[in-house]
């Protein structure tokens, strides 16, 4: 893992809420009824506190949607426990908070605050899975055979309570000293497992580094921050999940999928022409996603190769359905089914699909607040995604032209990610030459005008940096 990092001044990210449209506080009867709920006891449920769940996160985040225990079982194999919080039993069906959450569709993520899909006192409260607190919860149980294949799957409302808040950094750290918690002492093995079991099937990861923008006493840091293996493993065990949700779904024929459509042929022989000039082995009989698994992204070829290989993942959303099966119900990402039920705090899509995966499982109808929503909920997704996407990026693009705002006419070295005439000579149309590059120091990736040659490292000189436009622009040659 790499952490980059520059200090930027303070930075008022006012005006791009404002800009955005997003809210500032929840309506007073929806707060009410949050407040209410947060205050109510625990419903009658399995008692599962005797499992020793421990959450992992970032390192500040409070709204604890997953916590997990794995174990082998005593045949062979393993059993993965996945306890995810229970936000139906807090959020009434028809009221004033549900109609809030459908308005604001997921937690948007800003550097001086999120804007959070449930109230504070529910997402970051009474129904995130803090530790040392009973919760409730729906507990998927999973059972893996020695090959990491699914053979059993059972869900149930449940109370639990997490023993530990553990972070991602802190994880890593004990994974790397052989000290890893009991709960999740299997993760690296379990996680790799599955890895390799996606790869297989053709699954592509893309192991692009984040940038992040974070407090730093009065001013903020830019952060460029590769993936943590044990970051990977962990996401393995929410596809895991999502992936025994669709099939739940897709066998009792009403649900709603994550969905993506498989990379096309052309787009993959494009790719592949893309790898010799940019020195990238391709051994015959290697998919996309095996051929990413080599990389260091850390290296300019290899990070202009997976940005490359990003044009590949296009058309995510998400497919309701409900008798006729969908005709593409696919993730061409995962290479599978799959379904997202494991951040209903966050995330509204989830609340609905868990309620259906609970009453196919538990061999009863689908209540009809949750059929009704299905059909509605693939465009509320896709609006309030274009809005997170928006509000990550333009924090990002703030603090960059912040940052470099008085570095104007400067020279820096710079990776060329990305070029308006890639090396299979197909230029894309309506676009001057040049392309995207990316700074060591600072941590920034930009538009740079000029003939580029991709994969390389060359100089650059910083012709625009505007805070209020968002904009940083370099130029090459």
């Amino acid at each position: 893992m790499v952490i980059r990092r520059v200090l930027a001044p303070r930075i008022d990210f006012g005006a791009l809420r404002r800009e955005l449209g997003l809210p500032e506080s929840f309506p007073a009867a929806a707060q009410r009824e949050a407040d209410e709920a947060a205050a109510a006891p625990l419903p009658a449920v399995t008692d599962r506190t005797d499992v020793p769940f421990v959450t992992v996160d970032p390192a500040t985040s409070r709204d604890l949607d997953q916590a997990m225990h794995l174990s082998r079982r005593p045949g062979g194999g393993y059993r993965v426990r996945y306890a995810i919080a229970d936000v139906a039993t807090h959020v009434r069906p028809g009221g004033p908070l549900e109609e809030e959450t459908w308005r604001r569709g997921q937690t948007v993520y800003l550097p001086d605050g999120n804007v959070p899909l449930h109230p504070h006192t529910l997402s970051e409260g009474a129904a995130s899975l803090l530790p040392e607190q009973d919760r409730a919860a729906v507990v998927w149980t999973i059972d893996l055979d020695s090959d990491g294949d699914t053979i059993a799957v059972a869900l149930e409302r449940a109370r639990v309570r997490s023993r530990a808040k553990l972070d991602y950094q802190g994880v890593q750290r004990d994974a790397d000293a052989g000290r890893l918690p009991e709960p999740i002492a299997l993760l690296p093995e379990i996680g790799a497992l599955l890895t390799t079991r996606g790869l297989r099937r053709g699954a592509i990861n893309l192991p692009l580094p984040e940038q992040d923008v974070e407090p730093d006493g009065d001013g903020w840091r830019l952060v460029l921050r590769g993936p943590a293996p044990m970051e990977d493993h962990n996401a393995q065990i929410s596809l895991l999940t999502g992936m025994a949700a669709a099939d739940i779904m897709l066998t009792g024929r009403i649900g709603l999928l994550r969905t993506m459509p498989p990379p096309k042929p052309e787009a993959v022989d494009r790719l592949r022409l893309a790898a010799a000039p940019l020195g990238i082995d391709w051994p015959a009989g290697l998919s996309v996603g095996e051929v990413l698994e080599r990389l260091d992204p850390s290296q300019p070829r290899a990070a202009a190769f997976i940005d490359q290989a990003a044009e590949l993942m296009r058309g995510a959303g998400y497919t309701a359905f409900d008798g006729e099966l969908p005709e593409q119900p696919e993730h061409g990402g995962v290479a599978a089914t799959y379904a997202h039920v494991t951040a209903p705090l966050r995330r509204l899509a989830d609340r609905y699909a868990t309620e259906v995966c609970l009453a196919l499982h538990e061999g009863r109808e689908v209540p009809d607040w949750a059929r009704a929503a299905l059909p509605k909920l693939p465009e509320v997704m896709a609006t309030t995604d274009r809005t997170a996407s928006a509000a990550t990026r333009g924090a990002v693009e703030l603090a960059e032209a912040v940052l470099l705002e008085h570095r104007v006419g400067e020279t820096f070295e710079a990776a060329v990610l990305d070029v308006d005439t890639p090396p299979n000579g197909e230029a894309k149309p309506g676009r001057t030459p040049g392309g995207t590059v990316a700074l060591d120091a600072p941590p920034v990736r930009a538009r740079c005008r000029g003939e580029l040659p991709l994969g390389e490292r060359v100089p650059v000189r910083l012709v625009t940096a505007d805070p209020t436009q968002r904009k940083v622009l370099f130029e090459h040659g």
